[in-house]
């Protein structure tokens, strides 16, 4: 009772308060590359956490209630980026048995067998064998891969490196990564159209994330126009409905989008767009800048506290 009290303090609806939860996998068990990155039993645990603190609403009816100024006290919604098959088949069951809503924002170019590069390089340094993943003739450098611990170092350092090139440069560095790993990578990692049209049947909603997921910032105008309307278009013939919500790239205002995008997003008549700025709505948000925060937290206790610093955080705007 007193920490919803606390978060009713901290946002008692109207303009005030609207938090987003943005995931982006959740993994049937425990993965020792990736010893954060929540799992089943994770997520359950802190959506009926959010259930039993927030009133949790579709992302959209939260854009339109902000627009309006009527949402409720302690106003959450639930976001996933990207497209990940996961999301479909166990993020999904476990939605559905709390009786919670998501909105899953998908990069099209990836759907029925496709890889994010990241995913890539995630991959192959798992399946890499044992010794030194030698990438000096990419000039990525010399890469350890004895232990856990070194190849969970190793993937930072690589895509570090790679994350800003433009984005057909990035791809051919690392098809030549791949190749000079000399390992075969899992082609199920991302959702196929079936599973989309799975999530939007079950009531859930789905926005659009761009075609191949670029840095928005790095492209030209109309190359970067061309990612979000052919991303929005290409799902809604998917799902055969109108996609209204729209997740920047990555998502850092003012380093991988710019005002210019946010008016691209007007343009192209989204009703809202979402960033990865920390914070939570307050006043009179930009709907096109929506903020979203991450929860790490396993204690309740400890979840409940960092969504309350996060009512307080003001978010950055491009």
């Amino acid at each position: 009772m007193l920490e919803k009290s606390l978060l009713s303090l901290l946002s008692p609806g109207g303009r005030h308060g609207l938090s987003i939860l943005i995931y982006h996998r959740v993994l049937p068990h425990k993965d020792p590359l990736f010893p954060s990155e929540v799992d089943a039993a994770e997520f359950s645990a802190q959506i009926g956490m959010l259930k039993s603190h927030f009133n949790v609403l579709p992302l959209l009816e939260a854009v339109r209630r902000s627009r309006d100024g009527t949402l409720p006290p302690r106003a959450a919604a639930i976001t996933f980026d990207d497209g990940y098959a996961d999301n479909a088949e166990v993020a999904l069951p476990i939605l559905q048995r709390h009786g919670l809503h998501a909105t899953f924002f998908v990069a099209t170019g990836f759907l029925n067998g496709g890889r994010m590069w990241n995913d890539s390089v995630y991959e192959l340094v798992r399946r890499a064998p044992e010794g030194i993943l030698d990438a000096t003739p990419l000039d990525l450098g010399k890469h350890p891969l004895h232990t856990p611990a070194e190849r969970r170092q190793a993937i930072p350092a690589l895509i570090g490196q790679l994350k800003y090139l433009p984005m057909a440069e990035r791809q051919r560095q690392v098809d030549r990564l791949v190749a000079l790993a000399g390992v075969a990578l899992p082609e199920d990692l991302m959702m196929t159209t079936a599973q989309v049209r799975k999530l939007h049947a079950a009531g859930m909603g789905i926005g659009a994330h761009t075609v191949n997921h670029p840095i928005l910032a790095r492209l030209a105008d109309h190359e970067a126009r061309e990612e979000i309307a052919q991303g929005k278009l290409a799902l809604e013939d998917m799902i055969g409905a109108s996609v209204s919500l729209f997740a920047y790239p990555n998502g850092k205002p003012g380093e991988d989008y710019e005002a210019r995008h946010v008016a691209m997003a007007r343009e192209l008549r989204f009703e809202g767009a979402v960033s990865t700025s920390w914070g939570a709505s307050r006043g009179r948000p930009d709907l096109f800048q929506l903020p979203r925060f991450t929860p790490w937290d396993r204690s309740r206790l400890r979840f409940v506290l960092r969504m309350a610093r996060n009512l307080t955080t003001s978010a950055q705007l491009a």
